[in-house]
């Protein structure tokens, strides 16, 4: 495969949505028969104590056979945040004068029962395929 033929691979079709200290990537690429993907890419900006940073990505790569229930779960999703806490951005990290509601009320107790156990998570390492 020649060099021009990579480079045009790569370049099929790029956007870039920039979130704070997060970078969201959202590429076209092309399979080895031509038909094209989705690849998004998170990447992260973590800082190092000594000053030095690096960055954590993940990486989806989504085929066309997919998009239609990718498409509709994702708005699914989307839509459930909205109906149940509005489009307003209500976080520490986001709105300086925060304060929490439940900080005045008495903590919650949880029973065992409401608490995932560690045996319903699968450690998964994201690193670039």
């Amino acid at each position: 495969m020649s060099e021009q033929y990579a480079m045009e691979k790569e370049e099929i079709f790029s956007k870039v949505m920039r979130a704070g200290r997060r970078t969201y990537f959202f590429d076209v690429r092309a399979t080895k028969a031509g038909d094209y993907y989705l690849t998004i890419t998170e990447s992260k900006k973590f800082t190092n104590d000594d000053g030095s940073y690096h960055y954590k990505k993940h990486k989806i790569y989504l085929y066309k056979e997919d998009f239609s229930e990718f498409q509709e779960n994702v708005n699914e999703m989307i839509q459930y945040i909205i109906d149940e806490k509005g489009e307003e951005v209500i976080s520490e990290r986001h709105q300086k004068d925060y304060k929490r509601e439940e900080a005045d009320a008495e903590p919650k107790q949880t029973t065992s029962a409401e608490q995932p156990s560690t045996s319903d998570f699968t450690d998964i390492d994201f690193e670039d395929i």
